[in-house]
């Protein structure tokens, strides 16, 4: 038995099972109950929004046995003819392959004999903006005043091309693009009735890559099924539309958040080793800064409970001002794309241009001036940095064997190990980012916040590894559990004595005389972030 696809296979029969156009259905709905029927009807619209659909449901309606109703019984020799395509009265014309004023004239010579079948003749003319102006004009008399038995369904997904004088003979509905959660319940529905297993998390994916439409969604589907054997997985779903993960952009957000340029760049990094399209990110990313915007000066427009919650954060640590600027630079930066020298190029620009416009994070006026007083008078000087004390949590029980094959209580000190490591790019950066958790005989755990688990790529452990072999001088086999670090790690150490110098140099400028004396005399005040330490 020869195989269906879905989007054939459950193409809705009845405007009870139509999903996504309520107003088109309120309205032929009505009228069908009245008995007021127009003679031409258009429906417009992207692609697979369910306008042919839609023509073969009112054809029913007008053709049912059972009489003109909006409920046709779909058990009648009408209503199963007109769902397999069997209808002689149902015409349905390509317009894209019948644009002739020759081939529209003939047409209209047959509307004029009597339906065989059915109570009404129903030509449904399909891409009917592709026809000429001659056909155009051959039709007009006809579309005004056609006999009482036919019926015109004109579909267009351009009705801008239609002449003025064709639209205002028309009953006009604008079908609109499905939304994301009816996309999501009806796939979810139709799996279920597949008896197909899916995970959610891939449904939302179909649902974003249909871009509104659900013809694209169930092929989409139908091509999630195959590729994921049977099943509709999030990972074989985002391998199958090469998509950017959540992981990806969060992990954009984390580093612009942490002022962390080596973990902005480690990023496009790992997506160009994965071969993801950097223009999709982009897209996606300017989409996110504005679901961060709407989270910060209207959340109650976020209706997903779960996606208000994990952005709050972010609408919390971006001011607004730096949301706009963001969202500007994500969308230009896709257009830059073509321009730059490759694509990998044009997106670290990108990242680097998010980095460089990003506002300093201000620190609280009291703390800042408790640790500006006895700083350093002049930014000529080296500051020196004050070596910080040890948390309780840094103390860790390292197995006695472990001990002895080291030799050396310091070398477990993480942040001194990953200053004497051969490292470079993104293991520099998954290291920096982990804290050392245990040291065994044969085994070293490191612990790596979940917000960084797009370091986590099997070539940077391997590297790591090796590294961690040559420093320890024994084979070691490296172990990175995700979990919440319990101390500083070094990448968080590197940023505090970062706000450090940067606190140092705001204070050396704030006490020069010069500077003072210019802020005295023309009342003015001082741009703290255009302040630079210079080592």
């Amino acid at each position: 038995m020869s195989y269906q696809v879905l989007a054939r296979k459950w193409r809705p029969k009845s405007f009870a099972t139509l999903v996504g156009q309520e107003h088109v259905v309120r309205a032929l709905t009505h009228a069908l109950d009245q008995q007021r029927l127009h003679h031409a009807y258009l429906f417009t619209g992207t692609r697979g929004v369910g306008k042919t659909t839609i023509a073969r449901i009112l054809a029913k309606a007008l053709n049912c046995e059972a009489g003109i109703t909006s409920q046709p019984c779909g058990t009648c020799s009408s209503c199963l003819e007109i769902d397999s395509g069997r209808f002689i009265d149902l015409i349905e014309v390509d317009a894209a392959t019948n644009t002739k004023v020759d081939e529209m004239r003939q047409l209209l010579e047959n509307a004029t004999y009597a339906p065989t079948r059915g109570r009404f003749k129903v030509y449904v003319i399909d891409e009917v903006h592709m026809l000429s102006n001659s056909a155009f004009n051959a039709m007009l008399k006809t579309l005004e005043e056609p006999p009482e038995h036919i019926k015109f369904i004109l579909a267009t997904t351009d009705p801008q091309k239609i002449p003025v004088t064709v639209l205002s003979r028309c009953l006009q509905f604008n079908l609109k693009q499905m939304p994301q959660t009816h996309i999501i319940t009806h796939l979810g529905q139709i799996l279920e009735k597949e008896g197909v297993p899916c995970e959610p998390a891939a449904l939302k994916q179909l649902a974003k890559a249909a871009a509104g439409s659900m013809r694209d969604a169930l092929s989409l589907l139908d091509q999630a099924i195959a590729h994921g054997a049977g099943k509709v997985e999030e990972a074989n779903v985002r391998d199958m539309l090469g998509t950017v993960g959540d992981d990806y952009l969060f992990g954009i957000l984390d580093a612009l958040r942490a002022g962390d340029v080596e973990s902005l760049l480690a990023v496009a990094d790992l997506m160009n080793t994965r071969s993801l399209s950097f223009d999709a990110a982009l897209q996606d990313l300017a989409t996110l800064f504005h679901r961060i915007a709407l989270a910060q000066f209207a959340p109650q427009a976020l209706a997903d409970d779960s996606e208000r919650q994990r952005l709050m954060p972010y609408a919390s640590a971006f001011d607004g001002e730096y949301l706009q600027l963001a969202y500007q630079i994500a969308i230009h930066g896709r257009d830059d794309l073509g321009l730059a020298p490759d694509e990998r190029a044009g997106f670290s620009m990108t990242l680097l241009r998010l980095y460089a416009f990003r506002p300093e994070t201000p620190v609280p006026l009291g703390e800042a001036a408790t640790k500006r007083e006895g700083s350093i008078p002049s930014l000529v000087s080296t500051p020196s940095v004050t070596k910080r004390k040890e948390p309780a949590a840094r103390q860790k029980s390292i197995s006695a064997s472990a001990a002895e094959g080291s030799g050396d209580k310091e070398a477990h000190d993480w942040h001194e190990i990953t200053t004497q490591l051969n490292l470079g790019g993104m293991v520099r950066s998954l290291a920096q980012h982990c804290e050392l958790a245990e040291v065994g005989a044969d085994v070293i755990t490191l612990r790596l916040p979940p917000a960084h688990k797009y370091l986590l790529g099997k070539t940077h452990q391997d590297k790591l590894q090796a590294e961690l072999q040559n420093y320890y001088g024994r084979p070691l086999r490296l172990n990175i559990v995700l979990a919440a670090t319990a101390e500083e790690t070094p990448a968080e150490r590197g940023r505090q004595l970062q706000r450090e110098r940067q606190e140092r140099a705001i204070a050396a400028i704030e006490q020069d005389s010069f500077v003072r004396n210019v802020v005295e005399l023309f009342d003015a005040t001082i741009n703290e972030s255009s302040i630079k330490p210079i080592n």
